[in-house]
Order: structure tokens, then C-alpha cells, then sequence
């Protein structure tokens, strides 16, 4: 390590992993304007690190793979280490797979044994998911739970998650870790050059790509709400306290009409009806795994759209002071972004 760099490091270091992702990305580029020393943790031949802004101190690893790790975790006796774990694989496949539970729960166990070597001076925040609390019945709102497990989890992306959710707080009950969880809902916004599930869906809608809706809901947060979000919980967040960072759930035909208004883009004429929906997507399912393709609308997808998607973020609005801004503001701000882009 170079005398500027521990220089320049101060008293306190940011460690951000998934630094080259959309939240991730958000994250680190709020911290800078701030003023504050970032590191990024980002895989080798990682296309998307062109993304990452050059000030930040880049760390070519993975999760992993522990001697990474020690280089990434490398800084000088005493510094202040507030760990930003977001990297993860996120899939909309619910089948198991075995790289996303390596990279989302043992990538996280990895992390937590890091952190443990220098407990008195690190503080973790692990990014975890609405996804890893069990769904409660329509007319209830979902709220943070005291222990998490795979039990009527329906995918292993949320499956992975619980699993490194309870693995981060029995390391703070058990061996001392200063830790905290915060569980986004979906993620919206500007400045996803990687094209996320939802960016993707919203290109769709736009170009008139996507035939029919559904009639369900969403639970989408601006991106830079979610990222003060996280800094806030490095902040203020309490050892072993988990919290949800959530938006008001809206509608496909509500969402859709946003988007429209902002884009000019024209409506989508038909949504379908969930249990027409479900039939819809098993066909289409069967049909692409005779083909060998990508279905355009899987059962899951379809669950997604039907579950209850009402969060409740009020205790990190009492307790860290988050704060979301209108579907209307995050879809302008999207659209304008795409339009610059050349992405629409």
C-alpha cells in the first residue's frame, strides 16, 4: 500500500463489494461525493468496472476466494473499516443452483470471517432481500422477522439469502461481529449500465416489446434511495437489527401509466388476469424448454407479480431516517437517463 493511499485513507475506509453494480455502483458514488475513501472489491475481467469512477480504489477479487479478501480487507492498524457487502448473483431462475448459494451465502460466511479478525474496527452492512422473508397473507404488511431460514422460501435466490441473513446475525449474537441487515425490495432507477431484471423490463414496455401485463404489483425503490439507505444503516444501524427498504407496492397498470406519461411510450393495451396469467406462463415454459430458449413468462415470474408485495420500512424510517421519493420522480429520472444512453 502506498503513503498516499494511507494518507488519504484517514481514520475510516469504506469496502464496498459489488462495486460495479447497479446499487453497489450508487453506493459508491454518493460515498465519494461525501468525501469519504473507497475501496470497490471487483471480479477480474469484469467488464462492467469501466463503470466504476477512477477515484475509487479498485481491488480485483472475489468473494470467494479468502486470499482476495485479505488483500481487499488489507488496511492500516486502526483504520475505521465499514464493510459494504452488496455482491451477490441475483437470478430470477428459482431452481437451485449451486454458484449462487457459493457467491450469496459461503461469499457472505467469507466476508463475516473478515470482518471477525478485526471485529473492534469493522462495522458490516450485508445487503440482504425482502425476498428472504416468508410472504405473508394479502392485507398484511411484511415486516422485518428475529430469525431467518428457507422454510417456504419458493427460490434459491431467496433461499441463498436467508441463509447469509441469519449467518450475519448469529455472528453478532455469537462472536461479537458489529453488524447490521438491510433487505431492499426491488431496485429502480438510473444508471444501471449492467441492465437489470427491472431496467430490462422497462426498455420492454417502452419499445412495445412486452405484448400483455399482469394483473399484479410491484415493489420498486428508487436506487439512490436504497444507497443513502445503506449508508444511513453504516451510520445508525444497530448490531444484530435487520431493516427493510421498501417503497408503497403499486400496480402493473399503475406502473405501466407512469411510464407512459414519462416516455411518451404507448400503453399496454391488455393485462392478464393471475390465474390466466399462471396457465400462460407453465405453457410458455414448457414450450421453451422443448426449444431450448428463454420463456418470455415463467410461473415464478408470474408469483412475483401476484404475492404480496406490501413492505414496511418503518422502523429504518424511525430509526435510520430513510426516506423514499415518488414512482414519478425515479421513472423520470429513468427515462431520462435511457434517452442519453441511447438505451431507448
Amino acid at each position: 500500500m502506498s503513503e498516499m493511499m494511507r494518507e488519504t485513507m484517514n481514520d475510516k475506509v469504506y469496502l464496498v463489494t459489488g462495486a460495479a453494480g447497479f446499487l453497489g455502483g450508487t453506493i459508491c458514488r454518493e460515498l465519494l461525493e461525501s468525501g469519504a475513501y473507497v475501496r470497490a472489491l471487483v471480479l477480474p475481467n469484469d467488464p462492467a468496472r469501466a463503470y466504476v469512477p477512477d477515484s475509487i480504489d479498485v481491488v480485483e477479487g472475489d468473494i470467494c476466494d479468502m486470499d482476495s479478501l485479505h488483500r481487499f480487507f488489507d488496511v492500516p492498524e486502526g483504520v475505521e473499516k465499514v464493510v459494504m457487502h452488496i455482491a451477490s448473483i441475483v437470478t430470477v431462475n428459482p431452481e437451485y443452483n449451486q454458484k449462487v448459494m457459493d457467491v450469496n451465502f459461503m461469499g457472505t460466511r467469507n466476508i463475516i470471517q473478515m470482518c471477525l479478525e478485526d471485529k473492534e474496527h469493522t462495522k458490516l452492512v450485508y445487503c440482504s432481500s425482502t425476498g428472504a422473508i416468508p410472504e405473508l397473507p394479502m392485507g398484511q404488511a411484511i415486516k422485518e422477522i428475529s430469525h431467518y431460514t428457507t422454510e417456504t422460501l419458493k427460490d434459491c435466490y431467496s433461499q441463498s439469502k436467508a441463509l447469509a441473513t441469519q449467518a450475519v446475525l448469529d455472528a453478532v449474537e455469537r462472536k461479537g461481529l458489529h453488524a447490521c441487515v438491510i433487505l431492499p425490495s426491488g431496485i429502480l432507477g438510473p444508471e444501471d449500465p449492467s441492465i437489470s431484471e427491472t431496467t430490462k423490463t422497462v426498455i420492454e414496455i417502452i419499445k412495445g416489446e412486452m405484448p400483455a401485463g399482469i394483473d399484479g404489483t410491484f415493489n420498486l425503490c428508487d436506487v439512490r434511495d436504497l444507497a443513502h439507505g445503506a449508508i444511513l444503516a453504516a451510520e445508525k444501524g444497530k448490531d444484530g437489527s435487520s431493516y427493510i427498504l421498501g417503497n408503497d407496492a403499486i400496480t402493473f397498470k399503475q406502473f405501466s401509466k407512469v411510464l407512459m406519461e414519462e416516455s411518451g411510450c404507448e400503453p399496454i393495451k391488455f393485462f392478464l388476469p393471475v390465474k390466466a396469467a399462471y396457465v400462460l406462463g407453465a405453457v410458455m415454459e414448457k414450450a421453451a424448454k422443448l426449444k431450448g430458449s428463454k420463456p418470455l413468462m415463467t410461473s415464478f415470474s408470474v408469483y412475483n407479480l401476484a404475492r404480496n408485495n406490501v413492505f414496511d420500512s418503518s422502523k429504518a424510517k424511525v430509526e435510520l431516517g430513510y426516506t423514499t421519493r415518488p414512482y414519478e420522480e425515479t421513472i423520470h429520472d429513468q427515462v431520462a437517463w435511457l434517452k442519453a444512453a441511447a438505451l431507448i
